[in-house]
């Protein structure tokens, strides 16, 4: 039978293992899960008889080349600095490989390697990036293809929680990595370029510069500036572009109620607390703010933030239970953004029976034949529960349908890759229907900037 490895059971593997076992005996496949913790992986697989759970330390050389040599294709879905270790030894090797995650420099750097022997880095083949290069790239493929000249691309997506399990203030729940929802944005300003000319956010204003989108079925969304929205330009095409922008997706007020934790400093992962692990949430709160003897934590906030007591800002902060003095911290010497996550988590993660939802939103302007039009292109996908989420789905699945195409050779071109080109993109979409990974694609009234007029 032809081994499959897959590095890592977390939340995002449900779907691809499954997928795969379910090919299993079809595509002769045996799949062979590695984890450092053994149970996960033992859960997923579920006793198939063509899977199997092995404990697998990344770090540790040996037992992590002997899984790859043992191996034909090997899947990492390891966090993203960690991919490179296996990486490397799939060069050495002579193995395949496969991640959902963004091309760091190293990864980078073995291409020419990966090309003189003939071997496939697929990678950012997940939800965002993947779904999105996807599904991108066939929009503006055609637009092509029928002599049009693309001057305005936006492109958004969003995890968020299912309209029926929406039942909390913010309209939001964690379905993701939390700790990358608290530190979104951080590092570098937010650029783009509208009309013609460079924007920059910096991080201090990212989430009061939001605009709003109309999703068919699903109501109103507001999104903020992913941080460099021209990393893809050269890579989609795009150089002469006049308008690029990608942004990600939160239900309205949203960024206006976070906004808060970045103006008062809580999402910083820059330094310490000093005795955290003995701080209730309320001393954490009242850490960031002004010293008084008279007036309370909840007064003080307000007055710092100029939030109104009926405003639902306040309502939602409430929620959070921001002011208990029982609850503790419980986190020895922890970053700012580490205790906020912890609070966040006490309310945004998703119960057992409740369901997430994937957002995906763009926006083509091109010119054609004189005349100046736009695409809308929209894709909404909810998960079943709290282990086959949306967002395990969306990543999962292009990552294991692609695995399959370079096992069976239908993915050849060599090196490290991103899902781009026709030969990988159009049947990996085509199949992610099949799961109701569907496109709506609607023209609409361009009313972006018009080069016509310049």
């Amino acid at each position: 039978m032809r081994k499959i490895l897959v590095i890592g059971s977390g939340k995002s593997s449900s779907y691809l293992i499954k997928y795969l076992l379910d090919k299993s005996t079809e595509e002769d496949l045996h799949i062979i899960v590695g984890d450092i913790d053994i149970r996960n992986a033992q859960k997923l697989i579920n006793d198939h008889e063509n899977g199997h759970a092995i404990t697998l330390d990344v770090f540790n050389h040996h037992s992590r080349k002997e899984a790859i040599e043992n191996a034909d294709i090997v899947v990492s879905m390891l966090p993203a600095r960690y991919h490179i270790e296996v990486a490397r030894d799939c060069i050495t090797l002579g193995k395949n490989m496969v991640t959902a995650s963004y091309v760091s420099k190293e990864m980078e750097d073995l291409d020419t390697a990966a090309k003189n022997k003939g071997l496939v880095f697929m990678n950012e083949i997940g939800v965002d990036p993947g779904i999105d290069h996807m599904s991108a790239m066939k929009v503006i493929d055609s637009i092509r293809a029928k002599g049009g000249k693309m001057v305005l691309f936006e492109s958004f997506a969003g995890g968020l929680v299912a309209p029926e399990s929406d039942n909390n203030l913010w309209n939001y729940k964690f379905t993701w990595n939390p700790r990358n929802v608290v530190v979104a944005g951080q590092g570098s300003a937010a650029k783009f370029i509208q009309e013609g000319n460079y924007k920059y956010i910096p991080y201090h204003r990212l989430f009061r510069r939001t605009e709003f989108l109309e999703v068919d079925g699903y109501g109103r969304f507001e999104a903020y500036a992913n941080r460099d929205s021209l990393k893809y330009q050269s890579v989609y095409g795009l150089d002469e572009i006049k308008t690029l922008y990608r942004g990600t997706m939160r239900r309205v007020g949203f960024s206006r109620a976070w906004n808060i934790f970045v103006q008062l400093g809580m999402t910083d992962d820059s330094y310490t607390i000093d005795d955290s692990e003995n701080m209730s949430y309320r001393d954490f709160v009242n850490a960031f703010l002004p010293y008084s003897h008279t007036d309370s934590v909840e007064l003080k906030f307000r007055l710092s933030l100029k939030i109104d007591q009926d405003d639902i800002v306040w309502e939602k902060l409430e929620e959070l239970d921001l002011f208990n003095s029982k609850k503790m911290v419980g986190l020895k010497r922890a970053t700012p953004a580490e205790i906020l996550q912890k609070i966040l988590m006490d309310s945004w993660m998703l119960e057992e029976h409740e369901k997430d939802m994937i957002v995906m939103y763009h926006k083509f302007g091109y010119k054609l034949n004189g005349k100046m039009h736009q695409i809308e292109s929209t894709m909404v996908t909810l998960g079943e529960d709290q282990t086959y989420t949306a967002m395990a789905k969306t990543v999962g699945l292009p990552v294991a349908i692609a695995t399959l195409a370079i096992l069976n050779e239908k993915i050849t071109t060599p090196g490290v890759q991103i899902p781009i080109t026709k030969e990988v993109y159009g049947p990996i979409l085509k199949e992610l229907e099949e799961f109701d990974i569907i496109f709506t694609e609607k023209e609409v009234p361009y009313l972006g900037y018009n080069p016509l007029n310049v």
